[in-house]
């Protein structure tokens, strides 16, 4: 099974996606792990990424696509992945169809988890007083939402014209939200 997870940040993407990955047996792929991983180890990508990391800029999509390129076409990917974290736009919804069509891959399901944005910037605070992370005030929050809205909302619809998307009611516990994923993925 190869999924793709979409939603706002605070959505719980990165919950559901453990979750998933523990009962199918596949990995979790997020880019963010990808471009630690890469650094630590000093592969060519890593080298690249770290270089323009270090200069205070964007890792590019092509880095990032090879790096992408690299773990999907690892044995334990063969069976399936849960993709977070990328595409965050549509231009790299793009690209990574391009580089699955290249892998012979195709996309099972782009979940969507969907949660009314005054919920976002409650789960967000909280886990910023429970982490104790200066960084997620409410303007913060209420702004990394507008840029989802702008930039990572419209990938939705790039799959939802390949009949791909579910849209997952993501208010409620985490086991209730679970049991909406694993409705759709069982179907």
């Amino acid at each position: 099974m190869r999924i793709v997870l979409l939603g706002a940040p605070g959505s719980g993407k990165g919950t559901q996606a453990k979750l998933i990955v523990k009962e199918r047996g596949i990995p979790h792929i997020s880019t963010g792990d990808l471009l630690r991983q890469a650094i630590a180890d000093e592969t060519e990508l890593g080298k690249a990424a770290k270089k323009v990391m270090d200069a205070g800029e964007l890792v590019s999509d092509e880095i990032v696509l090879g790096m992408l390129k690299d773990r999907l076409s690892k044995d334990d990917a063969q069976k399936g992945f849960v993709l977070d974290g990328f595409p965050r736009n549509l231009t790299q919804a793009e690209m990574l169809e391009d580089l699955l069509d290249d892998l012979n891959i195709e996309l099972d399901h782009a979940l969507l988890i969907q949660v009314d944005p005054d919920e976002v910037v409650a789960r967000i605070a909280k886990r910023a007083e429970e982490e104790d992370r200066s960084d997620d005030t409410e303007d913060v929050v209420r702004n990394r939402l507008e840029v989802y809205r702008k930039q990572t909302a419209p990938v939705a619809d790039f799959y939802r014209k390949q009949d791909i998307v579910s849209e997952i009611h993501g208010s409620g516990s985490i086991e209730q939200v679970h049991d909406r994923i694993q409705a759709v993925l069982r179907f």
